[in-house]
Order: structure tokens, then C-alpha cells, then sequence
């Protein structure tokens, strides 16, 4: 489960963040997260419950932004979305494509007190 290492390493940095910061409690943690990573909801929330326990993030939640793959044509330049296996220009045909979103992996804002 790939999940809770990825979910650890966002709780690892919102923490030291907000300590940083002089925080006492993490109120909330927002990322985005491109499709392509394959990273299931449900089991990152559930490694969140798990790994949040006993630190300043403990009553904490975590929203998630799924972000869409997205390339650009290399032929026409059209910009489009597809799935993980269909990068095919919907404009033109062609199937080479440079990937231009969907495998972000980031902390958008983390709400502190």
C-alpha cells in the first residue's frame, strides 16, 4: 500500500511546516494529486487517520484535488485530457503526446492554529 508512505511523507512535511511556523495544532492539509500516481482515496485517508494520531495534525483532516492526466500534441500543440492508457490527440490523431499534468504530488495549503 503505496499509500501510507505517500501519506506519511505529506504529514512529515505539513508538520514540519507548520512548526516552522510557530503552530500548535493543524487544523487541515490540502493537496493535489495527479490521477496518474495511482493513489486511492480512500486508503490515503485511511493511512491519514492512521499516521495522524499523536501529533499536532491529530484532529486534523485531509482534502484531496484529483487532478486529471493532460497533454499537449506534439504535431497539432492541442492541449487535451485522456486516461492512463489513451493519449491519442482527439484534434489530429497522433499519439505522440508530452505529458503536461497528472503526476503532481503537492501540498496546496495546510490551515494552522
Amino acid at each position: 500500500m503505496h499509500e501510507m508512505g505517500i501519506c506519511d511523507g505529506i504529514l512529515s512535511a505539513a508538520i514540519d511546516a507548520a512548526e516552522r511556523s510557530g503552530a500548535k495544532r493543524i487544523n487541515s492539509i490540502e493537496v493535489s494529486i495527479g490521477e496518474l500516481t495511482e493513489v486511492i482515496e480512500d486508503p490515503l485517508q485511511f493511512a491519514f487517520d492512521v499516521l495522524r494520531r499523536g501529533t499536532i495534525a491529530s484532529d486534523a483532516t485531509l482534502d484531496v484535488t484529483f487532478l486529471p492526466a493532460r497533454s499537449v500534441c506534439v504535431d497539432c500543440g492541442k492541449e487535451f485530457d485522456h486516461g492512463r492508457f489513451d493519449a491519442k490527440c482527439p484534434s489530429c490523431g497522433s499519439l505522440v503526446a508530452r505529458l503536461i499534468q497528472g503526476r503532481e504530488l503537492r501540498i496546496d495549503a495546510i490551515d494552522i492554529d
